[in-house]
């Protein structure tokens, strides 16, 4: 088991444009690919463990792809039958999404991931898919991986989902583009919409009213992709954390989408006292810009609303709430509870380590800000986790066990907290 341990820092001036590839673009490109008619371009594609195991799935599935380091060409032939067990690693996106996807397609397909992926809940998805044809089971009735698909003819649908997901929500989508007519999502809080955008900028025909969103099946193969993957604003915001919680700090991170949907993370900070400025350079998929923090003293927040647009960077969150003046609360964040780790649990265990006092709540927890304290901490191999608590790290000085994790979404996260304190490993 790797574990690193990060060193107190001083004031430092972060610049990059080297974050993360969007993790969930990437994911999407390579699979929305297999829907398109001629050769997607995909430009600055995420090569951490996830995305790498779905594109290789899409090459399992019959695309062809030329992968030159710098630009992945992928030319879809539909999708094919496979001998293949499809390994989706540690993603949970990947697992999600391919069963919406695979469901209508002819053959029969297994998906399989890690000791991770095979504890996490999939029925969320199973069962809504099976309402409307979808030929899907695995361990605990549907539950659990691996999981079996027997593509199947689908039926339109109006579903109503109990929670606010966009891997639900996406799974839904894919299963409407190949049903008998047009289908409705409705969900109780808007979640993440690279989907909907990706899906109506290669031709799909995709309406969003509110927190209602209508999809049309597919009448010819969609519009192959032209895109540059832009920086994960998820993986950037440990790097606003860390300016934000360093007095004299500042951070500027380039070429990262600014989709309102993924940066409610960044308002929670700004609302924290953070200093944070936006700038759009290209509006094409997606908003996509520079965003620039100053650190400032940060002040205690509640967070209970939108919690499906920034239930990623909770974790890290959750650093600068323990760097905070007085008592932060997160509600109604359930979903943390069945992630990589049980992030809610994870959390309050290792802020107790670094001496930061705690209340776990069932759909969240509160932070009572304090001085944090350096400690040896565990990821669970979860990769937010282990991140997380190394940025906590350039206040305090810290060690993190199983790190490897880290490889799954930000391959040169170390090269980068590298240029803000020693780190050893």
């Amino acid at each position: 088991m790797m574990r690193a341990k990060v060193f107190a820092a001083s004031s430092f001036a972060f610049k990059s444009d080297a974050i993360a590839p969007d993790k969930s673009i990437s994911h999407r490109c390579a699979m929305f690919a297999l829907l398109a008619e001629g050769e997607s371009r995909i430009e600055n594609f995420l090569r951490a463990e996830d995305t790498l195991n779905t594109l290789k799935i899409v090459g399992h599935l019959g695309a062809e792809i030329h992968d030159d380091g710098n630009v992945i060409m992928i030319r879809s032939n539909g999708i094919r039958e496979t001998a293949e067990i499809l390994d989706c690693g540690n993603s949970g996106t990947g697992m999600r999404l391919f069963c919406g996807l695979l469901s209508s397609a002819e053959g029969h397909f297994i998906l399989t991931g890690d000791e991770y992926l095979k504890r996490r809940p999939m029925k969320r998805v199973t069962q809504p898919l099976r309402t409307i044809g979808a030929k899907l089971d695995g361990r605990k009735n549907g539950d659990l991986a691996p999981l079996s698909i027997r593509g199947a003819s689908l039926k339109a649908f109006d579903y109503v989902s109990p929670i606010a997901s966009a891997q639900v929500k996406s799974a839904m989508m894919l299963a409407a583009l190949r049903s008998d007519g047009v289908c409705t999502f409705r969900e109780p809080e808007l979640s993440r919409d690279h989907t909907e955008r990706m899906l109506r900028g290669m031709g799909a025909r995709v309406e969003v009213i509110g927190l209602e969103t209508k999809i049309w099946p597919l009448e010819q193969l969609l519009k192959p992709l032209d895109i540059r993957v832009p920086a994960d604003p998820s993986s950037a915001f440990f790097f606003a954390v860390a300016a934000a919680i360093i007095p004299g700090a500042s951070a500027v991170i380039e070429g990262v989408t600014l989709n309102p949907t993924r940066i409610e993370a960044f308002k929670v900070l700004e609302r924290m006292g953070a200093d944070i400025t936006y700038t759009i350079t290209d509006e094409r998929y997606e908003p996509i810009g520079m965003i620039s923090i100053k650190s400032s003293p940060l002040h205690a927040v509640t967070v209970e609303e939108n919690i499906a647009w920034l239930i990623d960077e909770l974790p890290a969150l959750s650093i600068a709430m323990a760097c905070a003046e007085g008592k932060s609360i997160i509600k109604n964040a359930e979903e943390l509870r069945v992630k990589e780790s049980d992030r809610i649990k994870t959390v309050v265990d290792n802020l107790n380590l670094c001496g930061i006092l705690t209340e776990e709540y069932p759909d969240g927890y509160a932070v009572i800000g304090g001085e944090m304290k350096s400690a040896t901490v565990n990821s669970y191999g979860d990769h937010r986790i282990a991140m997380s608590f190394l940025i906590a790290g350039l206040k305090c000085g810290m060690e993190v066990e199983d790190v490897e994790c880290i490889n799954t979404s930000f391959p040169n996260f170390f090269d980068l907290l590298g240029m803000c304190t020693k780190v050893e490993k």
